[in-house]
C-alpha cells in the first residue's frame, strides 16, 4: 500500500507507527496500572506483611521489593519516552536518544528459593513486572531496530516488476 509520507521508497516504516498503535497504548495503560498497584501494595498490605516475616526473608522482601520499585521506574520512564511520541511531542529519533537513560534490563530478581518465601501478592507484583518488562524489550527491539536498506537488490519484487516492464515495452513497442 502507498504511503505518500514514507518517502520517495513507498514503504512504511512499521517501526514508527508502532508506539502510536493499540497495542502501545493496552502496553502503556497496563503499566502505569502495575505502578498504581505496587505502589498500593508497598504503602499498605505490604508494609504490614513485612513486618511479620522472619529476618532473613525479610532482608530478602526489602531487597525485592526496592528491585521492583526500580524495574517499574524504569518501566515507566520508557512508556513515558514512547507516549511523547505517540502525542507528536518528540520524534522516534529523539526517544531514540534519550531513552539510553533508561536501563530496560534493571534490577532482575533474585534466587527464585527466596522470592517463594515471600508473600504472595509480592511474588505475583514480581512475575507480572518481568512479563511487563520481557514485553517491553521486545517493543523496544521493534521500535528501535536499525532501518531496513530498502535498495532494488534487496528488493526481492525488482526483479519480477523489471520482467513485467519489458513484457509490456515488448507488446507496445
Amino acid at each position: 500500500m502507498f504511503d505518500p509520507s514514507a518517502g520517495d521508497s513507498g514503504l512504511v516504516q512499521f517501526s514508527e507507527h508502532l508506539a502510536g498503535s493499540s497495542v502501545f497504548t493496552a502496553l502503556f495503560r497496563e503499566g502505569m496500572d502495575l505502578v498504581e498497584e505496587t505502589a498500593a501494595y508497598l504503602d499498605g498490605d505490604g508494609r504490614t506483611e513485612a513486618k511479620s516475616l522472619e529476618r532473613s526473608v525479610s532482608l530478602t522482601y526489602a531487597t525485592e521489593s526496592m528491585r521492583l520499585t526500580t524495574r517499574l521506574m524504569q518501566l515507566a520512564s520508557w512508556l513515558l519516552l514512547h507516549r511523547a511520541v505517540k502525542e507528536g511531542e518528540m520524534t522516534l529519533a529523539q526517544a531514540n536518544r534519550e531513552k539510553t537513560r533508561v536501563k530496560l534490563s534493571a534490577a532482575d530478581p533474585g534466587a527464585q528459593d527466596m522470592i517463594a518465601k515471600l508473600p504472595w501478592q509480592l511474588q505475583d507484583l514480581i512475575e507480572r513486572s518481568m512479563n511487563l518488562q520481557a514485553r517491553v524489550r521486545r517493543l523496544d527491539t521493534t521500535i528501535h531496530a536499525p532501518p531496513v536498506e530498502h535498495g532494488t537488490a534487496g528488493n526481492p519484487l525488482v526483479s519480477q516488476l523489471d520482467r513485467l516492464r519489458e513484457a509490456f515495452e515488448r507488446q507496445t513497442g
